[in-house]
């Protein structure tokens, strides 16, 4: 979730809890109120109908609601005396104009007692009230128009404000996801007023500034490490050859000086391709042009046709679509490289690889070992197949970080006895 909705989500439930309440408050202070005006209107009904009755006592033999809305009735001057006002709630049957017959409905009860001539009575007043179901009803209604309006006018505000107030936090964050080491770029600049985005700004720049300092360091020291190896190498290498054409060795010397050659070999491969690693992983290769995949497939082929005549491995084109990348050309070489070679190396002696460029994507499948490799550490380093010499186990590791480089993507599966990688390119 977006930190512009963040404030939102958790400004919803405290908002739906505060309205809830406000909405039981609101109903029970309506109901007392409705409550106060009945009970008020009961009380001047009391005063008419006592007031009537002194001028026309017929009113007085009224003993039930049968035909109107009070009652009275004779009792003694002790039970009057102790009578006071008392309203309660109670039903009565009443026909609205949308029942077919009388229903009960809620009402309110005024019992009093009064005197008249002597004599001394007591007076029942009912008023109808409004339902409760029915004010909860439209109570709840309007409750959630209510939440309906705050939540669009939380949302609306929310957006509004919040971006702008967050609006140099973003500039900075979009200016860090392009942000390069390197690349001499200089430091990351935002105009605001706030406070803690001016002290965000400084403490990145402080650190892009150090780590800058340290990706400069550690690559003047990988380049140089490599180009001084190279050469103590290169001396081992010639030193070796030259022991080995002196013919003063026996076969047994001999087989170990070629082996340590062949060594000695594949620790100059490995530390080359050490170097492309940590070149990759820095972004070192920033250059980039238009390249195509077919024409690095086809190129690749012709390169490996030796290779490929000793081993009598068949190679099976299938071209359905022209794939052209924007991408650095030599890491472009070195996917289609690695791939064929790891192709054609790890084959049996007259086995096959078929290749198949479709549209963005490049699948290459050979035959080989019959079982499946392990998808988990495939493309880590070290993790090819040991029994060749000539291998690195650098050469996968390095398909999988010049992809990640690029955004594409490479996978690997065992299909009918074929160990199949799929590379997907992006648009």
């Amino acid at each position: 979730m977006k930190l512009l909705n963040q404030s939102i989500k958790y400004a919803t439930l405290p908002m739906l809890l505060i309205v809830s309440i406000w909405a039981l408050m609101f109903y029970f202070s309506i109901y007392r109120e409705i409550k106060g005006s009945v009970d008020e209107g009961l009380d001047n009904y009391k005063r008419q109908i006592v007031y009537q009755v002194s001028f026309d006592t017929i009113l007085l033999h009224k003993k039930n609601f049968d035909k109107g809305f009070y009652a009275i009735r004779s009792i003694d001057a002790d039970v009057a005396m102790k009578y006071k006002d008392k309203y309660k709630d109670t039903l009565m049957l009443m026909q609205d104009a949308d029942d077919p017959i009388p229903e009960l409905e809620p009402a309110r009860l005024l019992t009093t007692a009064f005197e008249l001539n002597g004599k001394y009575y007591e007076l029942k007043v009912i008023n109808s009230m409004i339902e409760a179901d029915d004010l909860i009803k439209q109570l709840f209604i309007n409750v959630l128009w209510l939440l309906l309006l705050l939540f669009i006018t939380l949302a609306f505000i929310n957006n509004f404000s919040t971006k702008r107030l967050w609006k140099p936090f973003y500039t900075m964050l979009s200016k860090l996801k392009v942000y390069k080491l390197g690349n001499k770029d200089q430091p990351i600049s935002i105009k605001t007023d706030t406070t803690e985005f001016k002290d965000l700004q400084q403490a990145v720049n402080t650190l892009l500034k150090q780590n800058n300092a340290i990706f400069e360091q550690q690559k003047q020291f990988i380049g140089n490490a490599s180009h001084e190896l190279q050469t103590p190498l290169a001396v081992i290498i010639n030193k070796l050859e030259l022991l080995a054409e002196d013919g003063n060795l026996n076969d047994g010397q001999a087989r170990n000086v070629g082996e340590i050659i062949q060594t000695v070999n594949r620790l100059i491969r490995m530390n080359k391709s050490f170097l492309l690693l940590s070149k990759i992983e820095n972004y070192q290769f920033s250059e980039q042009s238009q390249i195509s995949i077919n024409e690095l497939i086809k190129q690749e082929i012709e390169e490996l046709d030796d290779i490929v005549s000793i081993k009598d491995i068949t190679i099976t084109l299938k071209e359905d679509a022209e794939v052209v990348l924007i991408m650095n050309a030599s890491l472009a070489q070195i996917v289609v490289s690695n791939l064929l070679r790891n192709a054609l190396f790890h084959n049996r002696q007259g086995g096959l690889i078929t290749i198949h460029i479709e549209e963005n994507k490049l699948i290459i499948c050979n035959t080989g070992k019959n079982e499946p490799l392990d998808n988990a550490t495939i493309f880590l380093r070290f993790q090819g197949s040991t029994d060749n010499k000539e291998n690195s186990g650098l050469g996968l590791a390095i398909v999988k970080a010049i992809c990640d480089l690029n955004n594409h993507a490479i996978t690997y599966n065992f299909t009918e006895n074929l160990h199949c990688f799929q590379l997907i390119f992006k648009n």
